[in-house]
């Protein structure tokens, strides 16, 4: 089985999971149903303002704020380990919750195969995030005033 590139996302929220309402999970939804990604694994975690984190499992199906994500997953394997997910809560400010979301670039695996037909292999890969585009947009529209 072929498997497309593997990534991994942090979404802070100010506060705990009480705000969500569906609306997250839906455009996790629909990435997964266009074939887009397809999710791995899904876990929140929350930072308390004493700096402890905790790991609240999404597949606990009965806990009516995760439940939007329950239809995500199918197929999920689980691969954050304690490990992982303590490093991530570090990074974490208290008071903080946390949707970390480890997916596969699912579109990409027909590309591989076919790359790897023909000999190909991937050499590099990088992710820069639309924030720094955007940074350095405003960056460069303040140069261009300031020279005008």
């Amino acid at each position: 089985m072929t498997l497309g590139p593997l990534e991994y996302l942090v979404v802070g929220f100010k506060g705990s999971a009480d705000q969500f309402d569906g609306s997250v999970a839906d455009e996790i939804a629909k990435a997964v149903e266009g074939g887009t990604i397809r999710i791995v694994d899904l876990v929140f975690l929350y930072k308390d303002a004493s700096g402890d984190a905790v790991v609240a499992e999404i597949d606990a199906k009965t806990d009516p704020r995760f439940a939007g994500f329950a239809s995500l997953l199918a197929g999920r394997t689980g691969l954050f380990t304690q490990e992982d997910l303590d490093t991530i809560a570090l990074e974490l400010p208290e008071e903080t919750g946390a949707l970390v979301v480890l997916f596969e670039h699912h579109w990409a695996v027909s590309i591989k195969e076919a790359m790897a037909a023909k000999g190909g292999f991937l050499v590099s890969r990088a992710v820069i995030a639309p924030e720094v585009l955007e940074e350095l947009a405003d960056e460069l529209d303040a140069a261009v005033a300031g020279a005008a």
